[in-house]
C-alpha cells in the first residue's frame, strides 16, 4: 500500500499560502483541508481572506465556510473531524494538503491535543454573561485560586483562554490544568511540513495592500452583515473587531484601517515565532514550488 502524506503548509498571514496550496494540490492532485480558525465561519469571506469561488474549483477544499459566527467550534473539534476526514480522504488520494495559519489548529492535527472535556452550553453562556458585566480581571484572580498551574503559564490578556480554563474548572470541579498532558499522539501518515517565509519588509507590505482591498471589496458592509453575531469569539479577531469599533464612532474610517493592518502585522510575527519553534518545519520563499516539490516528494522523514 503507498505511502499516504499529509504535507502541511504554513506560515504567518498574508505570505502567499493560498496559491501556493493550489499549485502544490494540482501537482500531487490533492485535495486542502482548510486549517485557518476564521474561514470555517460563513459571512466572513472578505476579512479571511477565505479561498475564492474560483479557488474551489480548481481544488476540492474542506473545512470552508461551514459554522455560523455563533456556533462553538475548538481546536480538539477540528483534530478530531480532520482525522475522520482524512481517513476516507487518504482512500483515494495518496497526498492531501493542510494549509493554514492557525497554530493551535496546525498542532492539533500534527501532534494531538489533550482529551478535555467539550463545554456544556449552559456554562459557556454563564462565562461569557460574567465576562461582559465584569471583565477580565475578576476572571483572571478567580483562575488564580481555582488553577494555580495554569495560571501561571496562561497568557493573562488572553480573554478565550482564561474563560476556557475557568469553564472547565466550574464543569468538572477539577483544574483545567490536570486535563493537559501534552503527550503526542502517533498518526497512521507521513506529516511533511512546509513553511512559507519573506523578507519581513516584502511581508508587511503584503499585509497592508491585501487590507486596502479587503476595504476595497467591501469589509464594512461583510462586518455590518455580522452585527447579530458580534458577541461571539468568532469576530473577536483582526479586520472585525477594528470595524466594530469604527461602527461604534470609538474610531474614524482610517483610524481602523490602520489599525487592522498594524494588528495583522503584529499577529504575523506571533504566527512566526509560535511556527519557528517547530524543527520540522522546512522553509522556502513561496516562489520556490518547484522546490518545495522537491523536497516533498524525496522527503524521507
Amino acid at each position: 500500500m503507498p505511502q499516504k502524506n499529509l504535507i502541511v503548509l504554513v506560515g504567518p498571514t498574508g505570505v502567499g499560502k493560498t496559491e501556493t496550496s493550489l499549485k502544490l494540490a494540482e501537482y500531487f492532485r490533492a485535495p486542502i483541508i482548510n486549517a485557518d480558525s476564521r474561514q470555517i465561519y460563513k459571512g466572513m469571506t472578505i476579512g479571511t481572506a477565505a479561498p475564492t469561488e474560483e479557488d474551489r474549483k480548481r481544488v476540492t477544499h474542506f473545512g470552508v465556510q461551514f459554522l455560523n459566527p455563533g456556533d462553538y467550534y475548538s481546536a480538539a473539534q477540528f483534530e478530531l473531524d480532520v482525522m475522520q476526514l482524512l481517513e476516507e480522504l487518504f482512500l483515494k488520494h495518496d497526498y492531501v494538503v493542510l494549509s493554514g495559519g492557525s497554530m493551535m489548529y496546525i498542532d492539533a492535527v500534527c501532534n494531538g491535543i489533550d482529551d478535555i472535556p467539550t463545554v456544556d452550553a449552559e456554562t459557556r453562556k454563564m462565562m461569557l454573561e460574567r465576562y461582559e458585566k465584569e471583565g477580565l480581571e475578576p476572571l483572571v484572580r478567580e483562575l488564580r485560586i481555582l488553577d494555580p498551574e495554569y495560571y501561571r503559564i496562561v497568557d493573562l490578556k488572553n480573554p478565550k483562554r482564561v474563560i476556557h480554563a475557568l469553564e472547565i474548572c466550574y464543569m468538572t470541579g477539577k483544574p483545567y490544568s490536570s486535563f493537559r498532558t501534552n503527550k503526542k499522539k502517533e498518526r497512521p501518515f507521513r506529516i511533511i511540513k512546509i513553511g512559507l517565509k519573506r523578507d519581513r519588509e516584502i511581508l508587511y507590505e503584503r499585509i497592508n495592500n491585501r487590507v486596502t482591498k479587503m476595504l476595497e471589496d467591501g469589509l464594512e458592509d461583510e462586518v455590518k452583515a455580522l452585527l447579530p453575531y458580534r458577541g461571539s469569539n468568532a469576530l473577536n479577531t483582526v479586520g472585525y473587531k477594528e470595524m466594530f469599533a469604527y461602527l461604534d464612532g470609538k474610531m474614524t474610517y482610517d483610524e481602523a484601517a490602520d489599525k487592522i493592518r498594524q494588528n495583522s502585522r503584529i499577529y504575523s510575527r506571533k504566527q512566526m515565532t509560535w511556527f519557528k519553534r517547530d524543527e520540522q518545519i522546512q522553509w522556502f520563499e513561496p516562489e520556490q514550488v518547484q522546490d518545495i516539490i522537491s523536497h516533498i516528494v524525496r522527503y524521507e522523514g
